[in-house]
């Protein structure tokens, strides 16, 4: 078998694991690509890695989907960056069709949430390790650690993503002035056929159409270019993009199931897919799916040359210094809200986390292994009550 076969393979099949398991949002999916792909496998560098979820934070779209793209991309160019989102995205997309076709029923059964609860105390832990792994890479001196500690507070006080915006650019701007020599320059620009695809499909996004199929895929297009940050904050664009089409009680029980399943929130646009083109409804989920992932990630592929060439000059790169060391305090603010208050409830579930915590930097557990323990503990606790 040829070998980029293999590595496309590889790539689908490692981002498809992490797309059936992956709960607790942005921040937990980055904590997995962090421990897999950067201590694992050395894909790539922490600095690199670092400076893909810097560049995630101020593109429109979903941020943990941006970076599995980019790491994609670097592993194997643009068919890469599509095994990696397909894989990360089928499992969800999947499940959220399903559901929209089927019934929610198997979602409310007692043991379906015992197994979905385990696997966010699993979130807990690997957020957990990768703002602890993150720390210690970028947190080097006291002005990082100060920036770290300013974002962390900062966003626990105030939880908002254009918070987030400001304090990433205070961040930037205050790091910036303490330059450090000896990094070596980096060529790079932007990468044109993303930017250009993008103008393309945001032309015919908001070019006049005949269609419900061609107005779903403007509607899903435009709201995927225009949302900066996670799940909550598409909640409402899309609420407006259905309109009077579906009912509220329907809209939030979609929205609610896809907080409870792996993967980005962003696949309930599968569900309100089928639900707008109950004739065609694998056409309609797959059409609204792409439509509000695109922006998102060829944007990230169009900028991710021009940004990494920037950060190799030195006041950029001071300046990226600080934004990572910002991630850090921003990853830990969402340790706490929403990953930690969603998923431990009492004293026995930060026993749990605790083992996990040690079976994973003690005991150099793999992933896999982390998630049986958890499910295993979880239907335990179940059975025993």
């Amino acid at each position: 078998m040829n070998a980029s076969i293999i590595t496309l393979w590889t790539i689908f099949y490692r981002f498809f694991l992490f797309g059936c398991v992956s709960f607790g949002g942005p921040a937990a999916h980055i904590g997995y690509y962090r421990k897999q792909f950067v201590e694992r496998d050395r894909w790539l560098d922490e600095e690199s890695f670092a400076r893909m979820v810097a560049l995630s934070q101020f593109l429109p779209g979903p941020g943990s989907s941006q970076v599995c793209a980019a790491i994609g991309y670097r592993k194997a160019g643009a068919v890469g960056a599509t095994a990696s989102f397909l894989g990360f995205t089928l499992p969800s997309f999947l499940l959220m069709y399903a559901l929209a076709r089927f019934s929610a029923e198997l979602m409310d059964l007692p043991f379906t949430l015992t197994l979905i609860h385990g696997l966010k105390l699993l979130a807990v832990v690997v957020v957990a390790d990768a703002v602890w792994g993150m720390a210690q890479r970028f947190c080097t001196n006291r002005l990082q650690w100060g920036l770290a500690c300013f974002s962390a507070i900062v966003l626990l006080a105030w939880p908002s993503l254009w918070i987030q915006c400001v304090v990433l650019l205070i961040a930037a701007a205050i790091a910036s002035r303490y330059p450090q020599g000896g990094a070596q320059p980096v060529e790079g620009t932007l990468l044109r056929w993303p930017l250009i695809l993008f103008g393309l499909l945001l032309l015919l996004a908001l070019w006049p159409g005949a269609g419900p199929m061609r107005q779903s895929f403007a509607d899903f297009f435009q709201t995927g270019a225009l949302v900066f940050g996670g799940g909550h904050v598409v909640l409402p664009l899309l609420q407006e993009t259905v309109g009077e089409a579906m009912s509220a009680d329907r809209f939030l029980t979609g929205y609610a199931a896809a907080q409870a399943m792996p993967g980005p929130v962003f696949t309930l646009a599968a569900f309100l897919g089928v639900e707008l083109h109950p004739q065609s409804p694998l056409l309609g989920a797959t059409v609204a799916t792409l439509a509000i992932f695109l922006p998102g990630i060829l944007l990230m592929l169009g900028f991710y040359h021009a940004w990494e060439a920037l950060a190799s000059r030195p006041r950029i790169g001071a300046a990226a210094a600080g934004i990572n060391a910002a991630v850090v305090g921003l990853l830990l603010s969402a340790l706490y809200q929403p990953v930690f208050i969603s998923a431990v409830r009492d004293g026995a579930d930060m026993g749990l986390v605790i083992l996990g915590l040690y079976v994973l930097r003690g005991r150099q557990w793999p992933i896999l292994g982390l998630i049986g323990l958890m499910l295993v503990a979880s239907v335990g606790r179940f059975y025993l009550g």
